[in-house]
This record gives structure tokens, sequence and C-alpha cells, in this order.
């Protein structure tokens, strides 16, 4: 479908930024990236009319829909009634933990930040002042925020599948100071072995594990049971702090996150996300203890920002995690999440195309073959190259999703009103395109 509004939207933006885009992961090459004009609910609608079911959901922030007026009207309130930002504390700083408290029991103390990024940088700087230690372990396949020291990948696109050697890690782009790396080991999701080894080796100076146990950046794929109460130990034994970063699951699979889910509580813990329904707000916390490690005391921790704790991202937390606490919105978008796959399961096999589901239903990823993927290897033996192409067809139809198979499936509230026999029409016929395609 041509698009002659984004055409003359990107060409005038390339003036202005690189890529003509304000984040790189926004540009989708000079044809097909969206220039959005309009979002409500669960849709979006882009500069050339074409209205999209959104199931991106601008990486998972939206949790009850855009422009829910329940938070937008706390937000014009808390303007309207007291401001934006003043450099002092005020009375929304304490609320707002305390209904983080009353839904996660792993908080006892809590900071905030204005990003995930942010978030873990936070945790990760007072997991190492608690602990006196340097290293820390990062899982294959987890995302923690673009800062030079976990911006250390494995190239899995790159890695033989059928070679017994791991996947080469590398810095994701350049400008990233290969000293960053000094201090970071990784291993493979639900590998025991893997984390015998790096306690064996270096546990000494292992300040933490950090881990999504849902990766929220490789399709959902999850943590067994088993593998989070050996994480649990090891950390217990060895005096590390276990940090679950739980920047896109956090408020969104459950009301406690995904603690919730595996009876697992961690020393800190890191939120974003859909904590203020798409406005920027974010924090990390967890045991009293380590928190009060951050202090003014020169042996302390050092934690701040002009604009943590603003006002306008308070009060939308505030507001988005009321309802999520007092409401039954859980109900409705896990109803709606698991209907969504059930229609997508019916196509798939309609079509001969072997698949699983991974994750919850809030945030479900679909991955092509015979297995669920345990770790990030794993995800490199699906078909990730037809999964492509059959979502640009969903795209071109009507159906807003991250074209690579990386990415989960987020459902809001708002989905509570899609049309599911319309979802299986488009699905079987992007689906039918697709295998011709291929």
């Amino acid at each position: 479908m041509t698009k002659p509004l984004a055409a003359e939207l990107l060409a005038a933006a390339r003036t202005h930024m690189p890529l003509g885009v304000a984040d790189s992961y926004r540009y989708w090459g000079e044809e097909n990236t969206i220039f959005v004009k309009n979002m409500k609910g669960g849709n979006i609608t882009d500069e050339d009319g074409q209205e999209y079911v959104d199931f991106r959901l601008a990486y998972g922030p939206i949790i009850l829909g855009y422009r829910d007026h329940r938070v937008d009207q706390a937000v014009i309130d808390c303007i309207q009634g007291c401001g934006t930002i003043s450099g002092f504390s005020t009375a929304l700083d304490s609320e707002v933990i305390e209904l983080v408290k009353s839904m996660c029991p792993n908080i006892e103390k809590m900071r905030f930040a204005n990003s995930g990024t942010e978030a873990v940088m936070g945790a990760v700087r007072t997991a190492r002042g608690f602990t006196g230690r340097n290293k820390v372990v990062v899982i294959e396949g987890g995302f923690h925020g673009l800062y030079d020291e976990m911006m250390w990948k494995p190239d899995v696109d790159k890695w033989d599948p059928t070679s017994s050697v791991a996947p080469e890690i590398k810095s994701f782009g350049c400008g990233i100071p290969t000293n960053t790396r000094e201090h970071l080991e990784t291993v493979s999701l639900n590998d025991f072995a893997a984390i015998d080894e790096v306690f064996s080796r270096v546990g000494n100076d292992i300040a933490a594990i950090v881990i999504e146990p849902i990766l929220g950046n490789c399709g959902s794929i999850a943590s067994s049971q088993e593998y989070m109460q050996k994480l649990r130990d090891m950390c217990d034994q060895h005096g590390s702090l276990l940090i679950l970063d739980e920047v896109k699951t956090g408020f969104r699979v459950a009301k406690g996150g995904v603690q919730e889910l595996y009876g697992i509580h961690a020393d800190l813990t890191t939120y974003a996300k859909a904590m203020g329904n798409g406005y920027p707000v974010a924090a990390f916390g967890g045991r009293a203890d380590v928190m009060d490690q951050i202090s003014f005391n020169p042996n302390g921790v050092t934690h701040g920002g002009t604009y943590t704790a603003n006002m306008i991202a308070l009060s939308a937390a505030k507001a988005t995690l009321t309802i999520l606490n007092e409401t039954n919105v859980y109900e409705t978008i896990n109803r709606v999440g698991a209907d969504i796959q059930q229609v997508l399961s019916k196509v798939f096999t309609k079509h001969g195309v072997e698949h699983r589901f991974a994750g919850p239903d809030a945030m479900f990823g679909v991955h092509f073959g015979r297995e669920v993927p345990h770790n990030y290897r794993d995800w490199k033996q699906t078909n990730s190259d037809l999964y492509t192409v059959f979502a640009l067809n969903l795209i071109k139809a009507g159906v807003m999703l991250e074209p690579d198979s990386r990415e989960p499936w987020f459902i809001c509230e708002a989905h509570e009103s899609l049309d599911i026999d319309w979802l299986e029409q488009v699905a079987d016929k992007a689906m039918a395109d697709a295998i011709v395609a291929s």
C-alpha cells in the first residue's frame, strides 16, 4: 500500500534526525516506516488514514488502552491542581509506593526512575554497592536497556546451531568501549550447568544475577520453575543478589508481576512500561536493607534525577495501578489473549504450520516449530523467516505487530472489543499468502 504522507514526513524528518526517526527501532525502511496520527483504545491510525488493531502497544506500556480516560483525567487533575515538577517531594511519592507494595510483596522500599534503562542502572549499582562486588550475570536473550554494560549480546543471528561453540558475544553497535564488558558474564537460559560454572569460576565477585524470567525481547521464552529456584538458591548460597527485570512483565502478567506466577521473590526488581499505561515512569526496589544502601553517606550508593518522581508520571502510575488492583482487568486481558492464540492456532493448523506459543496470555510469543523454545539458542531453530512474512502481511491488512518473532504480542484491556472473526479471516489470508511467498 502506498503511503505518500509517510514518505513525505520521513523525507522531511531526515533533515532533522538520523534515519528520520527519534528512535532507531521506529525506522522500518523507506517504504514501511509508520507515522502515527491518532491512537485510541487498542487501535492506532497512521497519517495516511490506515487503521490498525495494535498488538505492539509501544513495546508493552499500554495495558489499559491508548488515551484511557481514567488515567488521562488523573494526570490532568494533577497538572491543574498541583503542577508537574518542583525538585521537591510530594505526597504522591509514598502513595504510589504503597500501592506497589500492596500488589508486590517483594517490595519493601523503592525509588523511581524515568525509563527501564534507568531502573536497571539503579538496581545494578545498588547491588554492587550493597555487596561490594563487581560482576553481573545476565541471560542470553534478555534485554536490560540501552546502556554500555548491558549492550553486549550473543550474536545468535550469525550463529550455527549445529556448532558446539556458544554464540559470539558482540557489542550491540559501535561506540561501546570494550572494557564495559569486563564485569559481565553471560549464560544461556535454563542451563543449570552454566550457572554452576560461572559461580565456581567467579562466584566470590558476583554482585547479582539480572534476569527477565520471561524474555520480553525473545518471544516470551520462559524460565522453568526449577531454574528460577536454582538462581534463588545460588544467590542465597553465595551472597549475591537476584535482580528480576520486570520492565515488561511488571503489572502486565499479574498484579504481582512474574514473581506472583513463580512464587519466588527477588532481592531487587525493576519496573516501567505498564506501570503508567504509556506515561514515562519507572522504578526499582526490593529488600529494605539493600535499598537503604542508597544514601548521602560517602560509602553509600548515589541515586537521583531531575525528572524522577515528577507528578505527571506518578499521577498516571497511581491511576493505572489503582485500576489494575481494583478491577478485573487481568481477567479481561488473559481471556482476550487466550482467544487470540486459539484463533491463530486454528489458522496455523489449517495451513499445516507447526507452531508453539510461549509466555502468558498478556504477552505471548509465537514460534513456528515443533517445540517451545527453552532459550535464545532454541529460538534460532524456529522458522522465524516465515513468521516475518506472515507478520508483514498482517500489518498490510491492518494488524500491527513487530515483524520479528522475538517480540511478543501484547494485549490490553481495550482489545476486549476486538472482532475475533475478522482477525481469523485476516490471519488466514496472511498465512496463505506467506506460504505462497515462501
